[in-house]
């Protein structure tokens, strides 16, 4: 394992733009992209990422927060697709134990069938996941379903079933890799979109990108160049070939967070059919709860897309029927939006039946897309990416070593507390200055952290701290701006900047987080 290089930008843009050629540049630093990289670099490949604007700025920081299989694509008859994120979510365990954990789902039953009906299903799921299986499934009665979830609504209980899946923090995973991929020698940049690919003759050669912070623009020469942009990966096409046809159909899943008291358990909640015919979860999660999903077809992809107050009315009702009290829309602490990227289904279709299932595709040129897909299955996608890729450009043949990989700050002590998703780089964090000194007096969080979110992670903005190196933002937004200054204040004695930078930095992040608060 090579020694990560000195986390300074200047220093990443200078050995990122030298006269060489790259084996691999991924371009995107989502899950897929990351993925991609780490597979890449623990080969021994020579790899450079770039993103465009923060590590898992999109859709891989707005997810569920779960590590599974898919209980619902069971339903839909895609065996093959949830044995392969089952297995996926085992390794992900083994390989991230500070950042996974087994989490009970409560399937609560209302009607007499029910409860045999999902018994038998969820005996399927553990045993499509084999030798990995989490915890054996299990029925319920109704005094042990109240026992474990005592603001369930009574009326009608006849009891449930209780199942396992993971749950995760998903970008304090990409942080993770994003590490991982600096211990082995990668190089990634973000804040640096690429503008322009490069070719010899008919084939891409390389790619032009720009650093957002000085406007200055670099080349770079690549063997083999990996689209894994998430919802944008059709722009990124087009910059291939004009008249490529988008290949995605994109859709949004709005969550709500409200404060732990509305579902006080340490199982989540999962109904397995809505009145839409969905799938909706309440999940514990950093001591509050997360609520979602919808599933809504969207025209056109944005890097803050919005809920619609339909899809927070949808999921408020659903959770009023299934917990008492239910939450309002005045116990919401903040809204996020996380959108699909899924591959274009037969014309007709709703989005709820388009598989979930990882595409890679490769133009003329040799422009390798990869996308689709989800988290759970994130380092399969890579392999499956970086296998082609190598043969692609005749890169020396390498077994991919990330399925017994662990990742960075591997870590199995029991922590109860926020530090646990750091693993074993906490104990570093909390000798910094500031260790106990909190952000926010609603916010776990200390300053500490600021500290070491600039100097070992990257981030450049108060967004970058406040929503992905800590996750105040999806936790209560409210605190999240009122903490943005103190935030400010940290990072510019960490980055050099000045007063007007900082008062800058809180006017935006102040209007970004304004769109994560429900309007009164």
């Amino acid at each position: 394992m090579t020694q990560p290089l000195p986390s300074t930008r200047a220093q990443h843009l200078q050995t990122a733009a030298q006269d060489t050629t790259w084996d691999v540049v991924v371009i995107g630093g989502g899950a897929s992209g990351l993925g991609a990289a780490v597979e890449a670099a623990t080969r021994g490949y020579k790899t450079l990422l770039l993103e465009a604007y923060d590590y898992a700025k999109g859709t891989s920081s707005r997810s569920t927060k779960l590590v599974h299989g898919g209980v619902r694509y069971l339903a839909q008859g895609n065996v093959s697709l949830v044995r392969e994120a089952l297995h996926e979510r085992g390794l992900l365990k083994k390989n991230a134990p500070h950042l996974v954990h087994d989490l009970g789902f409560l399937i609560a039953s209302y009607t007499w069938w029910s409860k045999p009906f999902y018994g038998i299903g969820m005996k399927v799921y553990d045993a499509l996941a084999g030798k990995l299986n989490l915890q054996p499934s299990r029925l319920v009665s109704k005094a042990k379903a109240l026992q474990m979830a005592p603001t369930l609504q009574k009326a009608g209980i006849k009891g449930g079933v209780l199942y396992f899946d993971g749950q995760f923090d998903d970008s304090r995973l990409a942080i993770t890799l994003l590490r991982t991929f600096e211990d082995y020698g990668g190089v990634a940049l973000n804040y640096t979109p690429v503008v322009g690919l490069t070719k010899s003759g008919s084939k891409i050669s390389g790619v032009s990108f720009q650093d957002s912070e000085t406007g200055k623009s670099y080349a770079v020469k690549a063997k083999t160049v990996i689209n894994a942009t998430g919802v944008f990966v059709d722009s990124v096409r087009k910059m291939d070939d004009a008249q490529a046809k988008p290949m995605l159909s994109p859709s949004q899943g709005v969550h709500v967070v409200v404060a732990r008291q509305f579902w006080p358990s340490d199982s989540a909640l999962m109904v397995p059919r809505t009145d839409d015919g969905r799938v909706l979860f309440a999940v514990p999660w950093h001591d509050h709860v997360v609520i979602g999903t919808t599933d809504t077809a969207v025209p056109e992809v944005s890097l803050e897309p919005r809920a619609l107050p339909e899809e927070i009315d949808f999921i408020l009702k659903t959770a009023s029927q299934y917990m008492s009290p239910a939450p309002t829309r005045a116990d919401v602490q903040s809204v996020y939006v996380g959108l699909r990227p899924l591959v274009k289904a037969a014309q007709g279709s709703d989005t709820k039946a388009i598989s979930r299932d990882h595409v890679i595709r490769i133009s003329e040129s040799g422009l390798l897309t990869l996308t689709g897909g989800k988290w759970t299955t994130y380092r399969r996608m890579g392999e499956d990416a970086v296998n082609r890729a190598a043969k692609l450009a005749n890169l020396p043949e390498r077994l991919t070593l990330t399925p017994g990989l662990r990742l960075h700050g591997w870590s199995e002590d029991e922590r109860a507390d926020h530090w646990k998703v750091y693993g074993s780089d906490a104990d570093k964090i909390q000798k910094l200055e500031g260790a106990t000194t909190p952000l926010h007096p609603k916010l776990p969080y200390m300053e500490a952290e600021v500290r070491w979110a600039a100097q070992m992670e990257q981030a450049r903005t108060v967004e970058d701290v406040l929503s992905r190196r800590l996750r105040a933002l999806l936790l209560n937004a409210q605190s999240s701006i009122e903490a943005a200054p103190r935030v400010a204040e940290l990072l510019a004695e960490e980055l050099g900047h000045d007063k007007a930078w900082q008062a800058a930095q809180v006017e935006q992040y102040r209007d970004l987080a304004k769109g994560y608060l429900l309007p009164a």
